[in-house]
């Protein structure tokens, strides 16, 4: 069943409407004037590396709290239950720990790189930085292939709006306004629109929080989680839940990668002030990767149980054969607020989270299309590319990107959690990437040849992509073989391919030249 034979309602008004489009409008100002203090390309980039604790924290925390992440946790949230949990617990102490001692962001801050690829030709050469900087930037565009749909599903259970035209009008203004503010601005428009959407989405968050436990009841809450889901919603470990593999597949994706590996993070640390900020922004930050997950975790569950009370939402969202579509149960949630959230509020939440739309977008177009100018076209250019070129380049880049999600968004069919998408698009990327980052700073013996392996190794895991697997028929092979396909299994084992290959090829082929590069820092 599809969203569009459910019938729709929502409380959204015209007052909504009026208050989100002021909110977005002072978006787009606020690129025009970020505009005049971009001189260079890391003031585009980095913002200057100016950014001093509080501002880094607010800014770390709003474009990670965007709202593809408030979607794809509720999500988890609805299908989970309380288990879902454990994703926000392990990357809250993770990042601490990140913080506490500045393992790989520290370094990579010492070294005043704008990219991370900009460290692999420090460490490895221009070669390994160049493929590097290919598979970044495929992997991060696919990673965000799908926000476009998430928005979708976002507008549409809000609003109540579901005629695909009027749809794909609103997300293609949206994306248009965030292509406008961050082509002009660049880090420093993102930085100044980050703040503001943090504060909104907070308040927004936290209102929304309220209202559903209001309209539920706590020990309702608990019982109708106890009585759909059973253990298993409560304890990410059992069997017929997440499992142990899924829970430690989280602890190096949500955990570790998100915060020390992910380049639209780590952007963040290349942006601080110094070394100190960047321990001072992680540690803090964790708080933020907490929340992150679990209070949209928390609404997800209120959605689920909200559903399971209305008989005309039960068939699409709690079939009797359990197997609710994805994205049916993406919109779960935002259906669930504009039903029972009164106007004026709904337009208020409605702003932070088409705000956390915008401002996750911005950062992530700003990153892909940063990687593409200063990491493949140039050390492919040598130094014949001028300031004003590079930010000519990024902008045209962020530009095509764009279009580029615009037609993916329409065209990639939902077969997985959205979340479980994320998690095995980034890894074709950060499976390599950690295993050249952890080799790279900490062991001085890693060649290029190592380097090299290790990133072609990390594009197995596009195995774990559910279309993919139904293409090869791999599921089928996994129940005659007794091997499991998942994403969370492929994703470790590409990892775990990943470092094997990066210290096999260290070993049998070692490059003297990176060791003497690696005695400079």
């Amino acid at each position: 069943m599809n969203l569009s034979d459910i019938g729709l309602q929502s409380n959204f008004t015209a007052i909504d409407w009026g208050i989100i489009a002021v909110y977005l409008l002072g978006s787009v100002a606020i690129g025009f004037y970020a505009n005049r203090f971009v001189s260079n390309m890391a003031d585009y980039v980095v913002a200057g590396r100016a950014l001093r604790s509080c501002l880094a924290i607010a800014t770390m925390v709003g474009s990670e709290l965007g709202l593809v992440t408030v979607m794809y946790s509720a999500q988890k949230g609805f299908t989970g239950g309380f288990a879902a949990f454990h994703i926000g617990l392990v990357a809250g102490v993770i990042t601490l720990l990140v913080g506490m001692t500045g393992f790989i962001v520290v370094p990579l801050r010492r070294m005043r790189v704008m990219t991370i690829p900009e460290f692999y030709e420090k460490r490895f050469g221009r070669g390994v930085r160049v493929l590097g900087g290919v598979v970044l930037a495929l992997a991060g565009i696919l990673n965000m292939g799908l926000f476009l749909k998430a928005g979708t599903a976002f507008v549409t259970g809000l609003t109540g709006m579901t005629s695909d035209v009027e749809l794909k009008i609103v997300m293609s203004v949206l994306l248009g306004l965030v292509l406008i503010y961050t082509i002009l601005g660049g880090m420093i428009s993102v930085v100044i629109t980050d703040y503001i959407q943090f504060v909104v989405l907070a308040f927004g968050l936290l209102a929304a929080c309220v209202f559903a436990v209001r309209e539920l009841g706590w020990d309702s809450i608990i019982t109708t989680v106890q009585s759909l889901k059973g253990t298993a919603g409560f304890d990410p470990f059992h069997g017929d839940g997440f499992g142990a593999g899924y829970v430690v597949w989280m602890m190096f994706t949500a955990g570790l990668v998100s915060c020390a590996v992910w380049q639209t993070a780590v952007m963040r640390a290349c942006a601080a002030d110094s070394a100190k900020v960047v321990k001072r922004l992680y540690t803090w930050s964790s708080i933020g990767f907490l929340i992150r997950f679990m209070i949209p975790n928390f609404l997800g569950i209120c959605a689920l149980v909200y559903m399971s009370r209305r008989p005309e939402l039960q068939a699409a969202f709690l079939p009797a054969d359990g197997n609710a579509s994805s994205e049916v149960t993406l919109a779960a949630m935002p259906i669930f607020l504009g039903q029972i959230l009164p106007a004026g509020i709904i337009g208020i939440i409605g702003a932070g989270m088409l705000a956390a739309f915008m401002s996750t977008h911005d950062s992530y177009l700003l990153c892909w299309s940063s990687v593409l100018t200063e990491d493949v076209i140039a050390p492919c250019a040598g130094k014949r590319l001028s300031t004003r070129t590079r930010i000519l380049l990024t902008r045209l880049f962020i530009a095509v990107i764009g279009a580029f999600l615009l037609v993916w968004s329409l065209w990639y069919p939902l077969e997985q959690d959205l979340w479980d998408y994320m998690a095995v698009t980034g890894a074709v990327y950060f499976t390599g990437a950690f295993a050249l980052l952890l080799a790279g700073i900490y062991w001085k013996r890693a060649s290029k040849t190592g380097a090299y392996l290790a990133l072609i190794a990390g594009f197995t895991a596009v195995l774990g992509l559910a279309p993919v697997r139904k293409l090869l028929a791999l599921d089928q092979l996994g129940s005659r073989l007794d091997i499991e396909f998942s994403g969370e299994v492929v994703g470790l084992s590409a990892a775990t391919l990943c470092l094997v290959l990066m210290v096999l090829g260290s070993l049998l082929f070692p490059d003297q030249a990176a060791t003497n590069r690696n005695k400079e820092y």
